[in-house]
């Protein structure tokens, strides 16, 4: 026959062989085909500030961007991203050197696990974890050690001491995620303190991605892990322009940190897409330039949605996780009779016309994520509270 090959050996790289078609991928096609209501994926359905919007039609027609941006990233954009962190947070950056724009978090995270960790090297990451940190690990041919945040008093909660004992000698880097997708957790001021004394310790390199850094609610503060003592050196901060400003299309992400990390990121970045999003450039650095309304604005509106959608969820009968940061809502339907959260979802749009995520997918021990769902939050009130009239008539 021709056009085949002869090899027995399977065509995916066997590092990746237990990555598939993502979750995300299948359940938002299945939204399309039954017409349901998707609140699986993280995207929003209106767009950000119209002036943002403006900026980059702005930058398309003055010819700014058109063609490669410089690779580190446009002048203007590291420099409001260096003020950013500066203003926000008290962490000074040389917008020249420690600022790396990304296409997205995503690239962000794989540039940064591929240009720090070795063949044999493990990685500390919080599970659940968004999925493309194991893929990332996996391509660098390092070892995940998962520590699990588990249910506890209407949240999920980072144990503290199963933390420092999955460090080990061959512990390379923890990957940590706050405000934490799926779960919603914001670590707080006395679990980032002992995370960094742990890193000092034990000379650990950290990559955060601090994603749904401006998304915080209820009297949760987010605070970079790079902040505090002993961590600056050793911290490489990933942020990203996609959920604060809900352009998620316009990929543009960053990396800060120290020079020489940042420069290591920056020689595997230039040979994953090199350049990306030159207009949408300029318009994210006038954005990070918004005054604090807006961010305060923003952080209102998603937590209306987000009580709307609470609310609805918990007279449908689930176990609601209220979320303390990001977007998603964490349910268990243990309350309805279910356990298997696969089967759950697979089952949602025929029975109730909307679309989750099996919180299953974020975790190495598929049984601990089993009883869990995540519902996106990022919509119209309306759509949201379609959504929650839905599920209610299930």
């Amino acid at each position: 026959m021709t056009g085949m090959t002869s090899s027995a050996r399977p065509h995916l790289n066997r590092r990746l062989a237990e990555f598939g078609t993502t979750i995300f991928a299948e359940m938002s096609a299945l939204a399309v085909a039954t017409g349901s209501i998707n609140l699986g994926q993280g995207f929003p359905d209106t767009d950000g500030p119209e002036e943002i919007r403006e900026a980059a039609v702005r930058a398309l027609r003055d010819g700014r961007g058109n063609q490669y941006p410089p690779g580190p990233g446009i002048p203007e954009l590291r420099t409001a991203i260096a003020a950013h962190q500066q203003r926000r947070y008290g962490l000074a950056c040389d917008p020249d050197t420690e600022v790396l724009v990304t296409a997205g978090a995503t690239e962000a995270i794989a540039a940064s696990l591929l240009a720090l960790v070795e063949p044999g090297d493990e990685v500390v990451a919080l599970e659940p974890y968004y999925d493309s940190y194991a893929a990332s690990i996996a391509m660098a041919g390092g070892k995940r050690v998962p520590v699990t945040l588990r249910p506890h008093e209407g949240s999920f909660r980072l144990d503290l001491d199963e933390l420092r004992a999955a460090v080990t000698d061959r512990t390379r880097l923890l990957l940590i995620n706050t405000p934490h997708n799926p779960t919603g957790t914001v670590l707080t001021r006395a679990e980032l303190a002992a995370i960094a004394e742990l890193a000092v310790e034990r000379d650990l390199l950290v990559v955060t991605d601090e994603v749904y850094e401006h998304l915080v609610f209820d009297g949760a503060e987010h605070l970079p892990p790079a902040a505090f003592p002993g961590m600056r050196e050793r911290t490489v901060s990933i942020g990203s322009a996609g959920k604060t400003f809900s352009f998620t299309g316009w990929k543009v992400g960053w990396v800060t940190g120290p020079r020489e990390l940042v420069g290591a990121v920056r020689a595997v970045k230039q040979f994953l897409t090199y350049v990306s999003a030159g207009p949408f450039q300029y318009a994210v650095a006038e954005a990070l330039a918004l005054p604090d309304s807006y961010f305060e604005e923003f952080r209102r509106s998603m937590r209306e949605r987000r009580d709307i959608l609470a609310d609805g969820l918990t007279a449908a009968g689930f176990e609601v996780f209220r979320p303390a940061g990001t977007y998603f809502i964490t349910t268990d339907i243990r309350p309805l009779g279910e356990k298997d959260g696969f089967a759950f979802c697979r089952a949602l749009p025929e029975r109730a016309g909307v679309v989750a995520i099996p919180n299953a997918v974020f975790y190495d021990d598929r049984e601990a994520g089993a009883p869990f769902v995540r519902f996106a939050f990022c919509k119209r009130e309306e759509v949201l509270r379609e959504a929650a009239e839905r599920l209610r008539a299930m």
